[in-house]
């Protein structure tokens, strides 16, 4: 269970640093990118179930699910920002 959770922290913070990168050129901060990405991968998660995508359950696949959903939850961020 806690080498689950380790590993979900891992790819949340690689996806988080990422996606900072990608969307606003420089990350955010450890924590913040680590709970990003975590969220991300939550999203990603459900993006990619309703559009009946599955990359995998490697670590490849988790990073770039995990990704996708950061970068959205960014361009929300963002668009809530702006209102």
């Amino acid at each position: 269970m806690f080498a689950g959770f380790l590993w979900w922290m891992i790819i949340g913070l690689i996806a988080g640093f990422i996606a900072g990168k990608v969307m606003s050129g420089g990350g955010i901060g450890v924590l913040a990118d680590m709970v990003i990405g975590m969220v991300g991968g939550i999203i990603g998660g459900w993006v990619f179930g309703m559009l009946g995508i599955f990359p995998g359950g490697g670590l490849i696949g988790s990073i770039l699910v995990a990704f996708v959903g950061a970068c959205i939850l960014l361009w929300l961020v963002r668009l809530i920002k702006k209102a």
